[in-house]
């Protein structure tokens, strides 16, 4: 389970943080799953920025969840 949860975490990091880059920057445009995330619904249109922060601290708190996991 810990693993999972490490993958998941540093994954929604990732995105998160590529996605908040590409936003300020104009960096990373073949991310395609930021696109998808903040193009495709609708209630996020003109959040992109917000909702990418959202993806990011949620990884974060998944690592942290994960590292207070112990193993079985």
């Amino acid at each position: 389970m810990k693993k999972i949860l490490e993958g998941v975490g540093t994954v929604l990091l990732v995105v998160g943080g590529c996605g908040v880059i590409r936003e300020l920057t104009g960096w990373f445009p073949f991310l395609g799953f930021t696109r998808f995330v903040t193009e495709h619904i609708a209630f996020l249109h003109g959040r992109e920025l917000f909702t990418h922060i959202v993806l990011a601290v949620v990884g974060f708190g998944v690592l942290m969840i994960a590292d207070q996991y112990r193993k079985a």
